[in-house]
């Protein structure tokens, strides 16, 4: 089928959370949602995952209802099961306990073989101060690369 396409990127989650470690997940998904998948028609800023009763679940995606499909649509916010092997999952729940830890989603692509995959980030949410201090780090380096850039051009 070719490379992955990214559909959907979450970009409060990097600004919201530290991100410690990354993990794919497979979702097990109905046929109207793949449809408006591969439309583009995905939110994950609201999103987070869980571990419950030995499955991780995503939860509060919106995955947009497709308008060419009658009564057997799907719900646009229910929570879709990820497809994680054993070991992984044991070891996202032991982590998320432990040291305080969140799932959350980055991004929604579609792999080689033409099925969707999310990247689940390991993360701790950030205080005000850290946000503040990677906003600066940002600017500064922003006001680097334009000093950079007058420079060559002179």
């Amino acid at each position: 089928m070719g490379e992955e396409k990214t559909i959907a990127l979450n970009r409060r989650a990097r600004h919201e959370y530290s991100i410690d470690d990354v993990v794919e997940a497979g979702i097990v998904l109905r046929g109207t949602e793949i449809k408006s998948i591969r439309a583009g028609q995905v939110n994950l800023s609201d999103a987070y995952a869980r571990i419950e009763r030995g499955e991780a679940w995503l939860v509060g995606a919106h995955i947009a209802p497709w308008e060419s499909a009658s009564r057997d649509n799907h719900e646009p916010k229910r929570d879709r099961k990820l497809l994680l092997h054993r070991s992984q999952i044991d070891a996202l729940l032991g982590k998320t306990k432990a040291k305080g830890l969140t799932l959350i989603p980055l991004r929604l692509y579609l792999g080689q073989r033409g099925r969707a995959k999310l990247e689940l980030g390991l993360g701790r949410g950030k205080q005000l101060h850290d946000k503040r201090r990677d906003i600066a780090e940002r600017d500064a380096k922003r006001q680097l690369e334009r000093d950079v850039a007058e420079l060559r051009r002179r």
